[in-house]
């Protein structure tokens, strides 16, 4: 998922990692300082259409490595959230590090997630504008709830439960529906579709242009 803006985290600003609280937190996490940049799957390739795998084996320095090489890749992408299937992984898994509307920075990673929205007759739909790693250049309007809740497990096995509102809810649900095949494309009408698909068109080259000026300016 990508930001609505440059990127922008003062130490003293309130943080939630892997949904708990924390009294500072550096920009740049730790993960991404070990991490390596991989390539960002773009929307027609068929592994973003079919649903991910559920992680079985955990603890390894291979599933560590593998979100250390996520969370790189999602800064130089300048992005909110990224799941393993855009990075060319097929397992249920996502980083992100994404403000809610309230001025909190939420960081983490989650593993075989379940999504969980209220109920129809109480929840509240907000329509704002969102955009896609693997869209590169690309944005457009789409209802979201504003709250919405992931439980899964971290990379140790551990449970998890990380609750969103606002932008942070889109986060979640956007990145939910990565792992189960879908873009936000999928939730367009065929004229919005065709419309994000151009920008894609015009834009992308762009897109990509910064990301090698990011990654130089990392050191990656």
């Amino acid at each position: 998922m990508s930001v609505r803006h440059e990127r922008s985290h003062p130490a003293d600003r309130r943080v939630r990692l892997q949904g708990r609280p924390v009294n500072s937190f550096p920009a740049l996490p730790p993960e991404a300082a070990r991490g390596s940049v991989r390539r960002v799957t773009v929307v027609g390739e068929e592994i973003l259409n079919r649903p991910c795998q559920d992680v079985t084996e955990f603890g390894s320095p291979q599933l560590s490595a593998l979100i250390d090489d996520m969370f790189l890749t999602m800064y130089v992408a300048a992005g909110a959230g990224l799941a393993a299937n855009q990075v060319d992984v097929d397992l249920r898994l996502f980083v992100y590090d994404c403000p809610d509307d309230y001025g909190v920075r939420h960081v983490g990673h989650i593993i075989n997630p379940v999504l969980d929205l209220p109920d129809p007759g109480s929840r509240r739909l907000v329509d704002d504008y969102e955009g896609c790693l693997s869209v590169p250049g690309a944005s457009m309007v789409v209802p979201r709830t504003d709250r919405a809740v992931a439980r899964g497990l971290d990379k140790d096995g551990n449970p998890l439960v990380i609750e969103g509102t606002g932008y942070f809810a889109r986060c979640l649900q956007h990145e939910t529906d990565h792992l189960v095949g879908h873009t936000y494309l999928d939730r367009l009408s065929a004229r919005d579709r065709k419309d994000a698909l151009r920008q894609m068109s015009d834009r992308s080259e762009d897109v990509f242009a910064r990301r090698v000026i990011r990654a130089a300016d990392l050191g990656r």
